[in-house]
């Protein structure tokens, strides 16, 4: 069986990790370098850090600030925010990531997705999706992508636009629920579970980490392969050392820490 992964989010606005509820009210939580290091140390499987203005202020992604973090690091590490083409794709991997992640660079132009695919493999591209629910019985299903840091809506639908993800080559999507992130109140399992049925590649759950219970439910209820989190970990709610050893015992297959 396939252990489930723990994955720690840094998002960064101005070289220092921040912390919003539904993506506004962002707050400081700490230096990117000292937190990706302690919550690696703690047993975090992967590493995400997202520039989260990058796209929005239309610059290119902070590479001192992914070097620092990286130099710190001995997990995958995955970096998203202002990748536009190949070649920044190529200079954030110099930098020291393994992986990154596109969004609404993605959703401008989808043959990047190919395009940095081709170069670096499958495996290395994440095709970051920002969902927020429609009104209605079939809210679920009309869930519509955002990009500019969830300040754009796009008209498209989250499903069709994961498996156009997967066609083109994406190696992983990250699901991120705008209506349930920073509220602590569990992961949206139901559009979870519909993303991950409707491709075959790793979906993560991202979006309303509380509690072990609400990763044991979105590992089960929702298919996910992955589960991020970001505010438990930086504001000591929990590790992923004492979140792991609830999820074992909980029946969750997951790498535990040395």
């Amino acid at each position: 069986m396939l252990t489930k992964r723990i994955i720690a989010c840094l998002d960064i606005r101005g070289g220092r990790v921040v912390k919003g509820v539904q993506f506004v009210d962002i707050v400081d939580a700490g230096d990117p370098a000292e937190l990706a290091h302690r919550h690696a140390a703690a047993g975090a499987d992967e590493i995400v850090l997202l520039d989260i203005t990058a796209t929005h202020e239309g610059r290119g992604t902070l590479l001192d600030t992914v070097k620092r973090t990286a130099a710190t690091l001995f997990v995958p590490f995955t970096v998203g925010g202002g990748i536009r083409s190949a070649e920044d794709a190529a200079a954030v991997f110099d930098a020291g990531a393994d992986k990154v992640s596109i969004n609404s660079s993605a959703i401008a132009r989808p043959e990047l997705i190919g395009e940095i695919g081709g170069s670096f493999g499958a495996q290395a591209v994440i095709v970051a999706i920002d969902a927020r629910r429609g009104h209605g019985a079939s809210a679920v299903e009309e869930a519509e992508v955002f990009v500019s840091g969830g300040r754009k809506a796009t008209g498209l639908r989250v499903i069709n636009w994961a498996r156009e993800a997967e066609q083109r080559g994406a190696g992983e999507i990250l699901l991120t629920s705008m209506d349930t992130d920073g509220m602590r109140g569990g992961f949206d399992c139901e559009l979870t579970a519909m993303v991950s049925a409707a491709v075959k590649i790793p979906v993560i759950a991202s979006g309303g980490a509380g509690t072990a219970g609400h990763f044991v439910d979105v590992f089960g209820r929702g298919k996910a392969d992955a589960a991020l989190a970001a505010s438990i970990f930086h504001f000591g709610v929990t590790d992923s050392r004492e979140l792991k050893a609830e999820l074992q015992r909980a029946g969750v297959s997951v790498r535990l820490p040395c």
